[in-house]
C-alpha cells in the first residue's frame, strides 16, 4: 500500500499537518547587513488549508496549494500585481507542492489520487491535463536541478534524499533522515537540504551538483526545517513567531532577527518562499 503524503508527514514530523493556514506576503528590503519586512498582506483569506507557496521566476505570480469545500487540494495562482486569484487546477485529484519547471512551461506537483497512488506530475502553466513524471516512488517534495534532474524527498523509514534523472528514470540515494525544504543555492552549482542527524541536531547541507559532494552549511534554528535563499545567498528561517536571516559566508554564522511589523495574525510561521528579485517574501502562518 502506498502511504498518503500528509498522513506520513504528520506521523513523522509535527510540523506538517492539514490544519488551517494562510499565506502572507511581505515586501522585503535588503540594505547592507540589514533585512526588513513590511506591508504584510493576507493573500489567501480563505478558511482551511492554504500552503506551500512558490513564486514564478519572472512573473508576479505565487502558486500555492489550497483545500476546496470537499477537502481536496487544488493549485491556485495569486497575482500580486493585480491582486487576482485564479485556479490552475480544479480536479478530482489532490495537488501539492507546486513548483515552476526550469523551462517555465509547467508547474510540477505532487498528485495524490483516490486509489492511494501518489505521483509527481506536471500541469501546463496555462492549464490542461497533467503529465506523470514519477510514479514509482512516494515523493513528498521536490526541487529541480535542471531540465532533466531533480532532488527528491522520498517518504519512508527513513525519509531519503534522492537524485532523480527523468531521462533514465533512475534514482540514487544521497542522504537519509532529511527535512522537506529543498532548494537551489543562488549563484552556485549546488542544492541545499536539511539533514536531521538527531532530534537536537539539524544541519543545512550543500549538495554539489558537479562533484556530488555533500558539506555542512549551518545549523538550523532549533527544531525548524523550512527555509529559503535570498538572491545574494542569505538564508531565511523562522522560529514560528519571528523571522531570521543568516549569512553562510560569515565566520560566526549567526541567526539575526529581521525587523517586521507587529501583527497578531502572523503566528505559527512555517514555510517561506522568496521571489527571484528578493523583494517579496511569502510565509505560511497558522489560521
Amino acid at each position: 500500500m502506498r502511504f498518503l503524503p500528509l498522513l506520513v508527514m504528520l506521523m513523522s514530523s509535527g510540523l506538517y499537518a492539514q490544519t488551517g493556514s494562510e499565506v502572507f506576503l511581505f515586501d522585503l528590503q535588503s540594505k547592507k547587513a540589514k533585512l526588513t519586512l513590511s506591508n504584510p498582506k493576507n493573500i489567501t483569506n480563505h478558511n482551511g488549508y492554504d500552503n506551500q507557496p512558490s513564486f514564478h521566476s519572472d512573473k508576479p505570480l505565487i502558486y500555492y496549494s489550497s483545500f476546496n469545500d470537499d477537502g481536496r487540494s487544488d493549485i491556485k495562482i495569486f497575482n500580486y500585481k493585480t491582486g487576482k486569484t485564479t485556479n490552475l487546477t480544479k480536479t478530482s485529484e489532490r495537488e501539492y507542492s507546486p513548483t515552476l519547471t526550469p523551462d517555465q512551461k509547467f508547474i510540477s506537483c505532487i498528485i495524490q489520487r483516490d486509489n492511494n497512488a501518489q505521483d509527481l506530475g506536471k500541469y501546463p502553466v496555462e492549464g490542461g491535463q497533467p503529465t506523470v513524471i514519477i510514479d514509482n516512488l512516494i515523493v513528498g517534495y521536490h526541487a529541480w536541478i535542471d531540465d532533466t534532474q531533480l532532488i527528491l524527498f522520498v517518504l519512508g523509514e527513513p525519509q531519503t534524499l534522492r537524485l532523480y534523472d527523468t531521462k533514465t528514470k533512475t534514482d540514487k540515494i544521497l542522504a537519509e533522515k532529511i527535512g522537506r525544504s529543498l532548494h537551489a543555492i543562488p549563484g552556485q552549482n549546488a542544492m541545499s537540504f536539511v539533514h536531521k542527524i538527531s532530534d537536537s541536531e539539524w544541519i543545512i547541507k550543500r549538495f554539489d551538483k558537479t562533484t556530488g559532494a555533500i558539506s555542512d552549511i549551518a545549523t538550523t534554528l532549533p527544531g525548524r526545517e523550512d527555509l529559503c535563499w535570498t538572491p545574494d545567498g542569505k538564508i531565511i528561517m523562522s522560529d514560528g513567531s519571528k523571522i531570521y536571516w543568516l549569512d553562510p559566508s560569515s565566520q560566526e554564522k549567526k541567526w539575526i532577527e529581521i525587523s517586521m511589523p507587529a501583527n497578531e495574525k502572523i503566528k505559527g510561521i512555517t514555510r517561506l518562499a522568496i521571489n527571484k528579485k528578493g523583494t517579496q517574501l511569502a510565509v505560511v502562518v497558522a489560521e
